[in-house]
This record gives C-alpha cells, structure tokens and sequence, in this order.
C-alpha cells in the first residue's frame, strides 16, 4: 500500500467543539499519525503578521508567502512548527496558541491561495498506518476519500467556557461574553468564505460534544470506524 493510500479518518467542525483533543486521542489510541491542520494555518498567519502583511488585503498576505517555509514535526504534544526568518529557524509552537495568531489564522485561511498552497503540506502527514486529521475541510477538501468523516461540534456557549478556561490554566483571563462573540464571528467567517467554507458533509457522523467526556466521544468514533 502507497502512502497516498494510508486510511485518514478526517474530523471537521468549528473552533472550541475538542477536535485537537479529541484527535489527538484517537491517534494515540489507533496508534497513527496526528495532523493539527490549525497548526499548519496558524503557521501562516503568524509569518503574515512577522512580515506585516495587510490581513485585510488579500494580495499583501498572498505577497507575504514568498518567503513562507515552515516545517512541521510530530510530538507526544502534538504538532511543533519551526519558521525561517531570515536564513535563521525558528521554533514557534507556543505562538501559534495565541488568540492573536488564531483569529489571524482565521482570516488568512479565507483566503484561496493560501488555502490551495498549503494542501501539500497538509497532505504530507498522509502515511502509514494511517492518520487521523482534524480542521475545518479536511473532509471536504483535503481527504476527500477519508474512510472515515466527523462533524464534531459543541454549542457556541460550551466551547467558550472550554476555552476560558484554557486561557485561565495559563494565566490570561477573558469574559464569556467576548469570547461567545469571538466565537461566533469565527464561525461566521468560516462558514462562509468562498473556498472551503465549514460544513457539515451528509456522509459525515455527527459528533455534539457538549455535556460528552472526552473518552466518550472517541470510543463513539472508533466503535464505527470499526464497523466500516
């Protein structure tokens, strides 16, 4: 078996449901390879705003990406992520984790050069035994022939505690309603750009994780792809 024939198992849905989690998880379980698609888009928001692009002006991000050579390394952590500036490597993992560089990503992400030159890189984590992808698209756009495809999501007001309390374990803090409302802008941007918008497949098994304890969700997910 190729590498481009490694089983994916591919899951979708908007900021804060747990999919980092969740997959990473699974992986571990599966004992397969991990892809944190936000990763690899958090890469480029952050080297758009190291090279003072426009986020606004999608010829400046685009122009930015000249020089755009990121490389990306698995870990029992997840993904670690390494940028060149200036002929010098850097390792920019705990970066990526900001609100700055998520909302950033968010935006970046809408734009389709970017989104189509960054699919290589995102389908380079495609090996054997098989791999376990999380995002927005990667259902849809990115492994399209995934043998397996979730949709998992949490009500808007569940993923904003979760991710106050991520912000409050390392010593920021927020309220629930500026976060509620970040939450949804994010998800309206997401849902609906033009190019890869998030969706919900109808092949896809749909996953609400709110009031579901982590091992909860990903016994649901092996117990079918066991069955498929």
């Amino acid at each position: 078996m190729s590498s481009s024939a490694a089983p994916v198992i591919a899951i979708d849905g908007p900021s804060g449901a747990g999919k980092g989690t969740i997959a990473a998880l699974l992986a571990e379980r599966l004992g397969w390879h991990l892809l944190d698609s936000g990763a690899v888009y958090r890469a480029a928001a952050l080297h758009a705003l190291d090279s003072l692009a426009d986020l606004s002006d999608d010829a400046a991000v685009v122009a930015a990406f000249e020089g755009f050579a990121p490389r990306f390394e698995a870990s029992a952590e997840g993904v670690r992520v390494w940028l060149t500036d200036a002929a010098e490597e850097r390792e920019v993992t705990a970066q990526l984790r900001t609100e700055r560089t998520a909302d950033a990503a968010s935006r970046v992400a809408a734009i389709p050069h970017v989104r189509a030159s960054l699919l290589d890189a995102q389908r380079s984590f495609r090996v054997l035994p098989g791999l376990v992808a999380d995002g927005r698209d990667m259902g849809s756009v990115v492994f399209p022939d995934a043998v397996l495809k979730v949709f998992l999501t949490a009500s808007v007001e569940e993923r904003a505690r979760r991710r106050a309390k991520q912000l409050k374990e390392k010593g920021n803090s927020t309220t629930l309603a500026a976060l509620v409302k970040e939450l949804e802008l994010r998800d309206e941007r997401d849902a609906n750009r033009r190019h890869a918008p998030l969706v919900q497949l109808p092949e896809a098994l749909r996953i609400d994780s709110s009031g579901l304890g982590v091992d909860e969700v990903v016994q649901r997910i092996i117990d079918v792809h066991e069955r498929c």
